[in-house]
């Protein structure tokens, strides 16, 4: 604490400056890229508060539909703190107490060293002699350096399944902050917001958890991810003060949810992550990179990324068989591919299996001459590790399952389980549920040796449950920690097991989820021509490294179009399907060059951040291009969707840089004619190809400052 009374903490690569000061809210005055040398400090009393907690005895200080100026938000008062170090994270608490309700908030955030990012989470603790029911916390409220609205933007993004990661980035007096003169109508904020908000249990199926806030004119920029496997706001606005942003998971009015503290309870936030940079959007998203890489779960695979063929998309489409399998299980190994999966129908014996899963027992009419034995020994004996599909939180209406299982391991509504398209939702706080999915997992790794399961999830059972919880939101939020927790638990008992995050495509791509498995599927997207903005905008969402990108060239498709699939799975992990076994030799060894190529580079990948020499995609932009930079190289993939045949990338990393251009892949097609401006850092394209859809993966390398 200095004599402003403000707390300052971090380390190297970020400062973060806390108001402590009396008669005034507790509240972030920056967030920076270290050092901060901005004021820390504002005139006046009014600033964001560090905590809003919204109670239906309280209520808002001022009428809103924001999560900024709870009246209990306005009271906390700082009591104290303290700061620590826990291996790589720097970590710091900030005590606040509301002498009226007698409600404790303790702030807690942690930095790893030398990441120019905070993830943050509140406790809330009733100190009080009376229950309180909680509407709504926050994880984290913030100003900007008490920022002016005019000029800044914000990154935000929409999903849906095939259509995943559509971000925009919008002027805020574009949209909910316009010009409203507020200082002529007396000390009050705004009313307005844009809040991003998810529910149910697909965390991306619509508005996306990841965002960002640009300062153009000064380069300042913060990104941010809300780590929820369930329902999340968050939203930004203008103060008095200026702009800020508030986090939660789910409250009240969004989300059904509201949990009672009794005297001496406690309720935990769900965690949020906010990066920092002072050289704009793309170093925001470089520090928010770091910082996922850091939360992370130790796994071999994050060295290894082995390479995965999945058998789904446009291959055989849930319906494998023996027949079926064991040749592109050979044709899978010929192409390099380090894991085959059997996805969807393996355990289905009728021929539609929707609303039948659950026992997970394999097909005996599938695999009638060996059984499922045989496949898994097929590629195995071809040097690959098997893998398996996998929809554990569901059991389907008609399955044996259902009855066995007791009543109170579904999720309910009024004392009926709650249906979504055929199936039954498991609710994991209870035992019965977790000893079946637990003994479902043991049981295929031991009797198949399963050293890879794609975990999908095709329902979102809504609201929640108010089976045995305060409110349906509630119930929700702790069936989704317990998933969490499961998930951790099969990872302590099969450390090497890789665990594929698949939701309906990317429905539940957040990083409670990516902070402990390993691979994310990016899309059901099953027109190559509509995958590239998926796969392009996929770094802002999931690490390069986790970004399951499919690869599913054909038989039947031209040179350039299976290139242009093939190019889709580079920016990424690449995910490989098609039916492999039908092609000719040549096209074998087109895919074959690109598994290559892709070998090559995936170690650098996977140190890599993201840049848009195009801006971020559109989703229907005849040009598409995403970059990632490892050191002194840039990969960059290309698409060209008709439209006008040149381009102009824009580098800016690569100005005042001498670089060699190359053509990665694929090398048997003419190549773009490119030229580079080493004084702009502008890469000039033209496409020669007289063709609908080409694509291309190139590596700039930068050789030296260029000399004048």
């Amino acid at each position: 604490m200095d004599a402003a009374q403000r707390l300052v903490w971090g380390h190297a690569a970020l400062t973060v400056a806390i108001d402590t000061a009396p008669g005034r809210p507790v509240s972030v005055r920056a967030i920076a890229a270290a050092p901060a040398d901005a004021p820390l400090t504002q005139t006046g009393a009014t600033a964001q508060p560090l905590v809003e907690i919204l109670t239906p005895g309280q209520g808002r200080g001022h009428v809103s539909g924001r999560f900024s100026e709870t009246t209990i938000g306005r009271r906390l008062a700082f009591t104290g703190g303290e700061s620590g170090r826990d291996g790589v994270w720097h970590t710091l608490r900030i005590d606040l107490r509301d002498a009226v309700t007698g409600l404790v908030a303790r702030v807690h955030l942690r930095s790893a060293d030398g990441v120019a990012a905070v993830q943050a989470w509140t406790e809330v603790v009733n100190e009080g002699a009376e229950p309180v029911l909680l509407l709504g916390v926050t994880s984290l409220a913030a100003g900007f350096h008490g920022l002016p609205v005019q000029g800044l933007e914000v990154v935000r993004g929409e999903g849906e399944w095939l259509g995943e990661g559509r971000f925009t980035t919008t002027a805020l007096r574009e949209g909910p902050a316009v010009e409203l003169d507020l200082p002529a109508h007396g000390p009050q904020h705004g009313r307005g917001r844009f809040a991003a908000i998810s529910t149910g249990a697909w965390s991306t199926g619509g508005a996306l958890p990841t965002g960002a806030l640009l300062d153009p004119a000064s380069g300042q920029a913060w990104a941010w991810q809300v780590e929820q496997n369930g329902a999340w706001r968050w939203e930004v606005a203008e103060r008095l003060d200026g702009a800020y942003a508030a986090f939660t998971g789910p409250n009240d009015i969004d989300h059904q949810w509201s949990q009672r503290l009794a005297a001496g309870a406690s309720f935990t936030t769900v965690p949020v992550s906010l990066a920092t940079s002072a050289t704009g959007f793309d170093g925001a998203v470089a520090a928010l990179s770091a910082h996922r890489r850091a939360i992370r779960r130790p796994h071999p695979d994050t060295a290894a990324l082995a390479l995965v063929f999945n058998d789904y998309m446009n291959t055989l489409m849930g319906d494998p068989t023996t027949e079926k399998l064991l040749p592109l299980i050979d044709a899978a190994a010929e192409a390099g591919a380090e894991i085959f999966c059997i996805d969807a129908g393996w355990y289905d014996d009728t021929g539609y299996w929707w609303d039948g899963v659950g026992a997970w027992e394999a097909s005996t009419t599938r695999f009638p001459d060996g059984g499922l034995e045989k496949v898994v020994a097929h590629i195995r004996e071809r040097g690959m590790q098997p893998g398996l599909w996998l929809e554990p939180e569901v059991i389907g209406v008609r399955s044996p399952l259902a009855d066995e299982l007791p009543a109170e391991a579904f999720l309910q509504r009024d004392g009926v389980r709650v249906v979504e398209h055929g199936r039954y939702h498991l609710d994991l706080r209870h035992p019965a549920a977790i000893a079946h999915l637990d003994a479902t997992v043991d049981r295929l790794v031991e009797q198949y040796g399963v050293g890879f399961f794609k975990l999908d999830y095709n329902i979102d059972p809504g609201a929640g449950t108010d089976l045995a919880a305060d409110s349906v939101g509630a119930g929700l939020l702790a069936h989704n920690r317990a998933h969490l927790a499961w998930l951790d638990g099969v990872l302590d008992r099969h450390p090497e097991l890789i665990l594929e995050n698949c939701g309906s495509g990317a429905m539940r791509m957040d990083y409670a989820l990516l902070s402990r498995l390993q691979l994310q599927s990016t899309t059901d997207q099953q027109s190559f021509t509509l995958y590239p903005p998926i796969a392009a905008s996929a770094p802002l969402s999931v690490l390069p490294e986790q970004a399951g990108n499919w690869a599913y060239p054909q038989p039947e498709m031209t040179p350039e179009e299976a290139a242009f699939c093939l190019v889709t799975g580079m920016p990424g992990r690449m995910y490989l399907s098609g039916h492999l076994a039908r092609m000719t030799d040549a096209q074998l060894a087109s895919v074959r060059a690109a598994v290559a190529v892709h070998k090559d580079v995936r170690a650098e990948l996977a140190r890599s951040v993201p840049v848009w020499p195009l801006g971020l995609p559109g989703w229907t932009d005849p040009w598409t291009a995403v970059g990632l930079v490892a050191g002194e190289v840039t990969y960059v993939a290309l698409w060209h969707r008709g439209g006008p045949d040149s381009v102009e990338l824009s580098f800016p990393h690569l100005a005042g840089r001498d670089v060699v251009l190359d053509t990665l892949y694929p090398r048997d097609l003419p190549p773009y004619e490119a030229s580079f401006d080493a004084e702009t850092g502008v890469l000039s394209v033209s496409d020669p190809v007289e063709a609908p859809f080409t694509a291309r993966f190139l590596r700039i390398r930068s050789v030296a400052e260029r000399t004048h």
